[in-house]
């Protein structure tokens, strides 16, 4: 498959599609292929850095990170240097949800609060938006009316504990499962926060590695992003190892994909390479859209096979059709109804990749 085409099997039993990859389905002797072309365009935000709201390239942003999208379609960004939480909603409205756009850690209401660099975001099933902030080192929680308040973190790096006497080190990865358990990636260490705020090391050592194993017996090296699938199995961005690591429930640590070499090359689990791999987002599918620092963005299946979905692999900024369209430093993703959203961080926009 071309690294800028989807190919669509269709069944007389239904075969489940995705944006990007196909899941694997018996095929009939009557099925018809229809290939369509992924194309990147420009969501929204313009080239220079500003903090306005608006419509589509009449907002901006300052270093777009991670994002979240919710059931109705809005999509929820960290804007990283501007110190604020946007809301787009489906038809490209920029707003200010959260932050005053001075850096602190100030709890309050909306433009009351503010925030000190965040980093990523994720979505309760109750509407609470969670934000981790990698130079405050703190976890804050914004409910559905815009209130912020700080459920983790300010305690000596690393430690482990309730509230604000936990410490993180440099947390930059967040998301939550079914049962409302956040786990945040920092930096060595995956960090599981409870509902009421206790903080304890759920995998990794904390010394630079790439062991696989069971809970603090793992290592890993600068974990990036982070994302949960169905089946409460996190995937983590592994940028220190160019690689993209599992964990199960249980805590059991795997590399899914990438041979630890620095590279592009697409294949099956450890034939396939990525340059410092940061973002990361999955679709109800089970597969993994990641964005890689070579300015690609890169698809993973369960079995760990690795396609390039959009990117020219080098800097730029540019609009079409897959292998054609380029990034610089695509740092967050979101997946959207048919589509998947990019953080294009250093050309402070917000991109669309849809099949056409």
């Amino acid at each position: 498959m071309k690294k800028n085409e989807l190919t669509i099997f269709k069944a007389v039993v239904p075969c489940l599609m995705l944006l990007i990859v196909v899941s694997a389905c018996s095929k009939k002797s009557n099925d018809t292929t229809q290939t369509l072309t992924v194309v990147v365009s420009t969501f929204a935000g313009s080239i220079n850095p500003g903090k306005a709201d608006g419509t589509g390239t009449a907002a901006s942003f300052n270093h777009p990170a991670g994002m979240i999208t919710d059931a109705a379609g809005n999509i929820y960004l960290a804007d990283a240097g501007n110190n604020l939480i946007r809301k787009i909603t489906s038809a490209g409205v920029v707003t200010t949800f959260a932050g005053s756009g001075e850096q602190g850690d100030t709890d309050g209401t909306g433009t009351d609060a503010s925030f000190n660099n965040p980093q990523d975001v994720t979505l309760d099933g109750n509407g609470n938006l969670y934000v981790v902030e990698s130079t405050g080192k703190v976890i804050r929680k914004i409910t559905s009316a815009g209130i912020v308040t700080t459920l983790a973190g300010g305690g000596a790096s690393g430690a482990d504990g309730t509230g604000t006497a936990a410490g993180f080190t440099s947390p930059t990865g967040i998301a939550v499962d079914g049962n409302g358990n956040l786990f945040v990636a920092d930096v060595y260490k995956i960090r599981k926060i409870t509902s009421a705020g206790v903080v304890t090391t759920f995998a990794g050592s904390g010394v630079s590695g790439s062991a696989n194993g069971t809970g603090t017996a793992a290592s890993f090296s600068q974990i990036k992003g982070i994302v949960i699938d169905l089946s409460g199995n996190l995937y983590v961005t592994d940028s220190g190892n160019n690689m993209i690591r599992k964990i199960t429930s249980d805590g059991v640590v795997s590399t899914l994909a990438g041979s630890g070499a620095e590279g592009s090359i697409n294949g099956t689990g450890n034939a396939a390479t990525f340059t410092a791999p940061i973002g990361l987002t999955a679709d109800n599918q089970g597969v993994i859209y990641e964005g890689d620092s070579a300015h690609f963005i890169r698809a993973v299946d369960a079995f760990g096979n690795v396609s390039t979905i959009a990117g020219t692999g080098f800097s730029g900024l540019a609009d079409g059709e897959g292998s054609k369209a380029s990034f610089s430093v695509p740092y967050g993703l979101a997946v959207g109804v048919g589509k998947v959203y990019v953080a294009d961080t250093f050309n402070n926009m917000i991109r669309v990749i849809t099949a056409q």
